[in-house]
């Protein structure tokens, strides 16, 4: 089927053949997502927003915490892109990783993605002339611990220019069991 298009000019004119041509292409698509991610999260490294680390490294960094944490691949694969979105937005960075992690990711993970910035905010808010605590808004979520935890653990403490981070390519292996086992992608 390698090159065969379909010829519809509108949804509505499309027939069953058009869609078997799409359905029967959708493997070799979802395969290429990983890739596409991980190139997603390369871009980070164009970013000068003043940290002791550029956010490619910071999100390598924050992985690898989660590994030698022994944390699981879910845990692992948010901290890797879990600012993906630094990419397209300064300021809902968190809100589009989120959105582009949702379909890999439990519903808990995208929460804690969704909300890290505001969580992060516990520890420099208060240098910014902003509240430190806004995360308490969301102390009745269920997940409001969890992200306190994952923000501690893997996300506030990897800025260290000394630090031996994993490459890339060792979480490569994790990338696509995240992202080809389950999910919509």
């Amino acid at each position: 089927m390698t090159g065969q298009r379909s010829t519809y000019t509108s949804m509505e004119t499309s027939t069953a053949e058009d869609w078997a041509t799409f359905t029967v292409r959708r493997p070799a698509r979802r395969a290429l997502l990983p890739g596409r991610l991980t190139d997603m999260l390369k871009q980070l490294k164009s970013i000068d927003d003043g940290a002791p680390i550029d956010p490619f490294a910071h999100s390598l960094q924050a992985a690898t915490l989660a590994y030698e944490d022994d944390a699981d691949d879910e845990t692992v694969f948010m901290a890797l892109f879990h600012d993906i979105g630094q990419f397209v937005s300064e300021d809902n960075h968190s809100q589009v990783a989120a959105a582009v992690l949702k379909p890999y990711i439990s519903e808990r993970g995208h929460w804690i993605v969704k909300h890290h910035g505001i969580f992060q905010g516990y520890y420099y808010f208060h240098h910014v002339n902003q509240d430190r605590n806004a995360r308490d808004a969301y102390r009745d979520n269920p997940n409001y611990e969890a992200c306190i935890e994952w923000c501690d653990k893997y996300d506030q403490r990897a800025f260290r220019t000394d630090y031996p981070s994993k490459p890339l390519e060792f979480f490569e292996p994790l990338i696509e069991r995240v992202m080809l086992s389950g999910g919509d992608g």
